[in-house]
């Protein structure tokens, strides 16, 4: 974009310059001089309007591009978080069935052996 911005100060300046130069080594008369910076400025004009939609376009391609490379990567980012929500929550639901498992099997050994003992069952 900085780059953009010193290419159109230099038309400008190079226009500016070289509309100066011709008035001062002008061998023309004054309606032949006017028009030829009449013509001169008009292709600048042309030339920087050219650069300015050239620019704009670029700068629309390069948004449009950003946006779609944001989406991918949050589509890959939130795709990845929720694979890695369904492998905790498949560890956690593994682990409350083994101990559950471990509860009742204690439960059992509690019912079965001496009574005035306390439950070693996990809650």
């Amino acid at each position: 974009m900085a780059n953009t911005g010193s290419t159109l100060l230099a038309l400008i300046t190079g226009a500016a310059i070289g509309a100066g130069v011709g008035l001062l080594y002008a061998p023309d008369s004054g309606e032949k001089t006017r028009k030829k910076l009449k013509d001169e400025s008009k292709k600048a004009q042309d030339k920087l309007n050219k650069k300015y939609t050239e620019t704009s376009s670029n700068l629309t391609e390069k948004a449009k591009q950003a946006r779609v490379d944001f989406e991918t990567r949050l589509e890959e980012t939130l795709s990845s978080a929720s694979h890695k929500a369904d492998d905790i929550l498949t560890a956690m639901e593994t682990k409350l069935e083994e101990l559950r498992k471990q509860n009742a099997k204690l439960q059992k050994e509690g019912d079965s052996g001496d009574k005035g003992k306390p439950n070693k069952a996990v809650v």
